[in-house]
């Protein structure tokens, strides 16, 4: 009878929607003991790697927050086992791209900006460990950061980041560090907190613990710094070789994900190698937002991501249309040359894909813009680093590319259908 009794309430469990079987799990978390908790907690957490993005905000709210610190402050959950859970779900937060400032207005938010501060302040016997756990949670879950806590974090981040010796422990360790980092968006930080450490790590990532996810977080932190120092263009384009670095790393990503899958088919390995190739398009967005030099390594990069939106246009439309954009941004940055569109074949790309018949508007706004872009480049007689017979020579090429693909009869076409999105003076590109 008993196994009976226990059969079906493991049933009942498997029915229940994840974030009720969430806060159950969390109830009896309460009730354990603190050596079990540990394994309550991987439960937990495991639970949450496998929510999609909508299961996953019901669960990340201020009362999740606030009942860890009540917990807490009853002694029945350790702080140790709170981190644990912690950095699980900023970790998920970070992958699954859940925005919500929920943190910053909790009661667990104020106690662990003031543990950190008494952390860092302590001459003997500091916690290390606990100090980068506070810092990893400060930045993993907050939006505004003091200056403050920047000077305590940043340095201490990186220097766990820097660890050297190879083992599965210390790769997620670094991994957290660089990813708590890479969380911090625009704000600024001053360069001899960061920049000799994030250089050594990027330069060398071969002698360190760095995992994809790891790797690509240390470059989107610096990336966000260039955002409002543009003096590292130069270590970011020519020291560190940001356009071969990405396009390596996003065409081993590339090769590990099974295209032909939906994304609720994939596994947890796939679906968090197109979360990387995602955080990817956004560094290589923030980057060339700003981008003022020029470098060949571009065109290889631009490849990839060219190969990275035709394997993703049937099944994933979200990375394809975070393609098309880019390649809009791309386009609109004078210091990008022109001719790199037909080399990387981003031009033929576009093309086919505007003839599909399943696209939806918002693609097509997105391409009759890419367009409309390249044209008013070609205007342009001060095309950077061309020459005006160069740029005859290549808006001659543009324009027979279109005219085989029947480019001016598929715009005439969208016009009539879609007269909202489209001016009759919608742009073709002449000789």
């Amino acid at each position: 009878m008993e196994e009976f009794i226990d059969g079906g309430t493991e049933d009942r469990n498997r029915e229940m929607a994840p974030k009720e079987k969430f806060s159950k799990l969390f109830d009896e978390l309460k009730s354990c003991s603190f050596s079990g908790q540990k394994e309550k907690i991987e439960e937990m957490n495991r639970l949450i790697d496998e929510m999609n993005k909508e299961e996953f905000r019901l669960i990340y709210t201020i009362d999740l927050f606030n009942n860890i610190n009540k917990t807490i402050e009853e002694e029945k959950l350790t702080m140790e086992n709170a981190i644990l859970l912690l950095n699980h779900v900023g970790y998920c937060k970070v992958l699954k791209n859940v925005w919500n400032p929920c943190f910053e207005k909790s009661s667990l938010s104020r106690r662990f900006e003031k543990m950190t501060e008494e952390e860092e302040k302590k001459k003997e016997e500091k916690n290390e460990k606990l100090l980068v756990d506070l810092c990893e949670c400060y930045l993993l879950f907050h939006f505004d950061f003091s200056s403050e806590l920047i000077s305590i974090c940043v340095p201490g981040l990186l220097k766990a980041a820097l660890k050297k010796e190879e083992s599965e422990e210390n790769q997620t360790e670094v991994e957290m560090a660089l990813l708590a980092l890479s969380e911090m968006g625009y704000c600024e930080v001053k360069q001899e907190l960061y920049l000799k450490e994030i250089t050594e790590i990027v330069k060398h990532q071969e002698h360190h613990n760095l995992t994809q996810l790891a790797y690509q977080s240390a470059w989107l932190f610096l990336i966000y710094r260039f955002w409002v120092d543009n003096s590292l263009e130069e270590v970011i384009v020519n020291e560190l070789h940001f356009g071969r670095e990405a396009a390596r790393e996003l065409e081993e990503l590339t090769r590990n994900v099974n295209w032909k899958k939906k994304e609720e088919e994939m596994g947890i390995t796939e679906r968090k190698a197109m979360d990387i190739i995602l955080r990817w398009s956004r560094s290589i967005g923030n980057y060339f937002y700003f981008c003022e030099l020029w470098n060949e390594e571009y065109v290889g990069l631009f490849s990839c991501l060219v190969d990275v939106f035709r394997a993703s246009r049937d099944n994933h439309s979200g990375i394809c249309e975070e393609c098309i954009q880019l390649f809009n941004a791309v386009t609109k940055n004078r210091a990008v040359k022109l001719d790199v569109l037909l080399k990387s074949g981003a031009i033929d790309a576009a093309l086919e894909e505007i003839q599909r018949r399943t696209l939806n508007r918002g693609m097509i706004y997105e391409f009759i813009n890419f367009f409309q872009l390249i044209s008013l480049r070609l205007k342009e007689k001060g095309e950077v680093k061309t020459t005006e017979e160069e740029r005859k020579e290549l808006k001659r090429k543009i324009f027979e590319k279109m005219v085989e693909e029947g480019y001016e009869d598929i715009i005439i076409s969208f016009q009539k259908t879609n007269r909202f999105y489209f001016a009759d003076d919608t742009v073709f590109i002449q000789l």
